[in-house]
């Protein structure tokens, strides 16, 4: 059985300009982004290549180029009361590049005439200004690093042609993406004593918006391979997998919408005036109960989402945790939060799709900050209660850090410099769960705050529910918890 690449596809890929440069080449962004790029290729709404970029050393750049940057999207799921499953072929790839290896071919999309539009999703953490990026003859370790360091060749390249602005559209799980990432630029640039001038073209020519992005994406399906090469006729090590449902909500920018259409051909994308009820909605609700349950499911010897809501004591944890604690904090009307709610639940059953939990799992010190935090402190402010079920979580990724799930390593995946922060917390454990719960509420360089002061019973709390893990194992602590 061949490869996948353009020699043995039946029809010829189309030889589209490079308008759109990808930062990531995630398993979301291949399943969701540019599978609607495909769909505005496919009905004529643009014509338009992706360059992907590769933000880390590491990552799948190489793998694209065995494949051509072609790969198989699978989507499965309920579509109307039916059940759906299909398999296509994203070709809008053109060309893939790791900027760490290949920094100057990189730099030379800034000299694009072709060029119109950035995309990108760095995860949550890649929005982030890193003061450190002051060396531009050299691949800058931020995303918003290398991004200034393209719209500065830009910049130069066109004489500060203020028509040779881009589209920048972020898809990183933050509040304002786009004017996080704005800020980001513009800070980096001071650091680095860029031009005034160039600061100003930044601001003028460029086209920020800021975004929102739903679709449940496992990633590769290993349990499916076998089924899916003798089903397709090839190999293909980039194929994806991802629900049907889908939703894109952009903030309205004129050019942008005439850059690019992507609500003209009838998808789930919406350019809305305020995108943050929907975004509240969707990273409180989905974001947020993916990260509060997979420290709990996962120690419970449960490996994928679909597992932990078919669980009786895991589901019933997940379902109080959405309608008790999370619907409350959004303010918006009590039955359309218990219809999406129970839309969500209805996703996360999904008997197509087997969500790994150690995929979400990645980066779980931001995510908790993203995710959860705002609910914390929201439903504190509120209703002047502690909210048990989120509490539990946040014990339960102290107790995940610890890096065991009985006998089996745990293969931790975050900055390193906060999994050196979790391995220094449980080295110093010495039995005392008080401590060590106060010495994870407190630290400032991840949440932001010392949560200690949230709540004069916070501290307290989480020390119960970490004495109960330790002691009791975590499935019969969720379970006595569940009951209680």
């Amino acid at each position: 059985m061949q490869v996948l690449n353009k020699s043995i596809l039946k029809k010829s890929v189309p030889q589209r300009k490079i308008k759109i440069l990808q930062f990531g080449e995630g398993n979301f962004l291949r399943a969701f982004v540019e599978w609607i790029i495909q769909d505005l290729n496919d009905k004529g709404a643009i014509e338009a290549g992706v360059a992907v970029v590769q933000p880390m050393p590491f990552g799948r750049v190489a793998d694209l180029k065995k494949q051509d940057g072609l790969y198989t999207l699978r989507l499965e799921g309920i579509d109307k009361g039916q059940k759906v499953k299909s398999s296509r072929i994203i070709d809008v790839i053109a060309d893939c590049l790791n900027p760490f290896e290949e920094y100057e071919r990189y730099l030379k999309y800034g000299e694009s005439e072709d060029l119109e539009i950035i995309i990108s999703n760095t995860t949550e953490a890649g929005i982030a200004l890193d003061a450190t990026d002051t060396d531009f003859t050299v691949c800058p370790k931020s995303y918003p690093g290398k991004l200034l360091a393209l719209l500065k060749r830009r910049y130069d390249y066109f004489k500060g042609d203020k028509t040779k602005g881009l589209a920048i559209i972020p898809c990183e799980l933050i509040d304002n993406n786009g004017d996080e990432l704005y800020k980001c630029l513009l800070e980096l640039a001071k650091i680095n004593k860029m031009d005034e001038k160039f600061i100003e073209w930044i601001k003028t020519a460029n086209h920020f918006t800021s975004t929102l992005v739903d679709r449940i994406v496992p990633g590769y399906p290993k349990s499916e391979i076998d089924e899916i090469q003798k089903e397709t006729g090839y190999i293909d090590n980039n194929v994806v997998k991802g629900e049907i449902f889908h939703l894109w909500v952009l903030k309205k920018e004129p050019h942008i919408q005439k850059v690019f259409p992507a609500d003209s051909t009838g998808l789930n994308v919406i350019f809305a005036d305020d995108i943050k009820p929907y975004k509240q909605r969707k990273v409180k609700i989905l974001n947020g109960s993916h990260t509060a349950l997979v420290p709990v499911a996962y120690l419970c010897g449960i490996d994928t989402v679909g597992e932990s809501v078919n669980d009786p004591v895991i589901g019933k944890y997940v379902r109080d945790f959405v309608f008790e604690e999370v619907n409350p904090t959004i303010a918006l009307p009590q039955d359309e939060m218990t219809a999406f709610a129970n839309s969500v639940i209805e996703r996360y059953q999904n008997p197509f799709i087997r969500h790994e939990l150690m995929s979400i799992a990645l980066n779980s010190t931001t995510k908790f900050r993203t995710r959860l935090l705002p609910t914390l402190e929201d439903y504190i402010r509120i209703t002047g209660k502690l909210p048990a079920h989120l509490l539990f979580s946040f014990a339960a990724i102290v107790e995940f850090h610890k890096g065991k799930r009985g006998n089996e390593d745990i293969a931790l995946n975050d900055d390193p410099e906060y999994l050196n922060y979790w391995k220094k917390l449980w080295a110093e454990f010495d039995g005392d769960c008080h401590k060590l719960a106060e010495k994870a509420l407190a630290w400032e360089g991840a949440w932001g705050n010392d949560l200690n002061k949230l709540h004069p019973d916070i501290t307290d709390t989480v020390a119960g529910y970490l004495c109960d893990i330790e002691k009791k194992g975590m499935k019969k602590a969720v379970e006595d918890f569940v009951n209680a």
